[in-house]
């Protein structure tokens, strides 16, 4: 996802919407990565799962005041309505999302 299709991918979704900010260099992020691909693949019927690189698209990055990475936010009808800072195992990501994948 970048700064120009942020509109039609996430604010204009039906669905909730998990936006992942990460870069490169982030360990932290490479370790969420593969944690939220799991959650993708288990609950695309319900949350669509984004990732947006903050050093490539900083237009969104600072309009959603991302300060630390990873940052996690979810979207619902273009609001942010959760906010998770810093990685997580999958256990805790599950528990925390729980109200949008049922």
């Amino acid at each position: 996802m970048t700064d120009d299709s942020f509109d039609s991918d996430v604010l204009k979704n039906p669905k909730p919407v998990l936006v992942d900010y990460w870069a490169e260099w982030c360990a932290p992020c490479r370790l969420v990565a593969p944690v939220l691909e799991e959650i993708a693949q288990e609950y695309g019927s319900k949350i669509d799962i984004v990732k947006l690189n903050v050093d490539e698209n900083p237009r969104v990055t600072q309009a959603y005041g991302i300060m630390n990475i990873p940052t996690l936010n979810v979207f619902k009808d273009g609001q942010v309505v959760k906010s998770i800072v810093g990685a997580r195992p999958k256990s805790a990501l599950l528990r925390e999302l729980a109200e949008f994948l049922s």
